[in-house]
């Protein structure tokens, strides 16, 4: 008698959606239910397409405790979907386009009957040898002065202390539990709003910031934090069952 396979952690979801995380790639919107469970896959469906994709269990990794705003799947590798299939995503490399006048180059090979010809090697004198040493140590004492002198001087032993930030870095006084409204209360209107899959962003340009909620439409999106107007991560907040916030906005595209 065949012994049915053990339901995965999945299944205690039930029928309730969830999002992976990292999105799968070409899955298009990213909002699942479970369906069933092989020994090696989980079955999924997609909210919005209907589409069934069974996903490795290999790749299934924990699950979010609570589901504000949305509950988290975590996945162990990058996952992208191809010919109805997920598979690892893959890294492509992009081949540089040949000259239009250039052609496949043939190797040049040498007739094993004809030995290459001897080249007499003149042996540097031991003068020369001494002369070079010399130059390359005063290259080396030169450089590790460089850096020397620009550590001191960033750290502000000499004159001025000098600092480089890349990045805004912000303290709002936004929590994973404040929504659309709590936002609006804080920042005020935004000039513009922005919806992609379960992403919403309001953009604040006085401020050089774009706020961003995740979870489903009709005001249940949370904020997970705000990225700056190079869409980099300015301010991340701690999400219960996940942790920081600051990976999600990071690998979050541009929309």
């Amino acid at each position: 008698m065949a012994v049915p396979p053990i339901p995965p952690p999945l299944a205690q979801l039930g029928r309730r959606p969830f999002s992976f995380y990292p999105a799968i790639l070409n899955a298009g919107h990213n909002e699942w239910v479970y369906r069933s469970a092989t020994w090696s896959d989980v079955l999924v469906r997609n909210t919005k397409t209907n589409e069934e994709v069974s996903v490795p269990r290999r790749y299934l990794g924990e699950i979010s405790r609570v589901d504000a705003p949305v509950m988290i799947v975590g996945l162990l590798a990058e996952l992208e979907y191809r010919a109805g299939v997920v598979w690892p995503a893959q890294c492509r490399v992009i081949e540089m386009p040949m000259a239009a006048n250039d052609g496949p180059r043939a190797r040049m090979t040498r007739s094993p009957a004809v030995r290459a010809p001897v080249v007499g090697i003149r042996l540097e004198s031991a003068r020369t040898s001494r002369v070079g040493k010399v130059v390359v140590s005063g290259v080396a004492i030169g450089v590790a002065g460089c850096v020397l002198a620009i550590s001191l001087f960033r750290g502000g032993v000499i004159a001025t202390r000098a600092f480089y930030t890349p990045v805004l870095r912000v303290d709002l006084p936004l929590t994973p539990e404040d929504g659309y409204a709590a936002v609006v209360r804080t920042l005020g209107q935004p000039a513009m709003e922005r919806r992609d899959q379960q992403y919403e962003l309001l953009a604040y340009p006085e401020r050089k910031l774009y706020v961003i909620l995740m979870g489903p439409e009709g005001g249940a999106a949370r904020y997970i934090g705000a990225l700056d107007w190079n869409w980099r991560p300015a301010h991340a907040v701690e999400l219960a069952g996940y942790g920081s916030s600051y990976g999600l906005l990071k690998r979050l595209p541009r929309f």
